[in-house]
């Protein structure tokens, strides 16, 4: 009885491999917008504690349909991003531009910002990285 049991379960466990599925994969396009970063980093190097600091991260949609960044957030209240709030159509250049204020914070600073938008992944990530000296 064992072997009839486990003849019937093999031959089933055979033929569930055989079957084709005729469900579409899903597949990411190429044909949606794309963020890329000139660089996603920017060191600004050693600033006195209290001073602020701004950089403009630029970018290039390098996808086929237009660009909508639809949120950025920093890790720290400290650090303040403004981005486009148009679309940047496929080829066009922007900037986020990001002020972090150095009051109440000593010693090395990894600020990172997180920008939402429509292209793939739909998550992005840019830092200021430095160093803030006490008085």
């Amino acid at each position: 009885m064992k072997k009839v049991f486990l003849a019937v379960l093999m031959a089933g466990a055979l033929m569930a491999c055989n079957q084709t599925n005729n469900k579409k994969a899903i597949q990411f396009t190429t044909d949606g917008a794309d963020i890329r970063f000139t660089k996603d980093a920017f060191d600004f190097g050693k600033i006195k504690q209290g001073e602020s600091v701004s950089h403009r991260f630029a970018f290039t949609n390098t996808g086929q349909s237009p660009l909508i960044i639809t949120n950025a957030v920093a890790s720290c209240g400290c650090t303040t991003p403004v981005w486009p709030k148009t679309p940047v159509l496929p080829g066009d250049t922007g900037s986020i531009a990001v002020t972090f204020n150095s009051a109440g914070k000593s010693g090395l600073q990894d600020k990172q910002i997180k920008i939402t938008s429509n292209s793939q992944p739909a998550e992005s990530m840019v830092h200021l990285i430095g160093e803030v000296l006490t008085k």
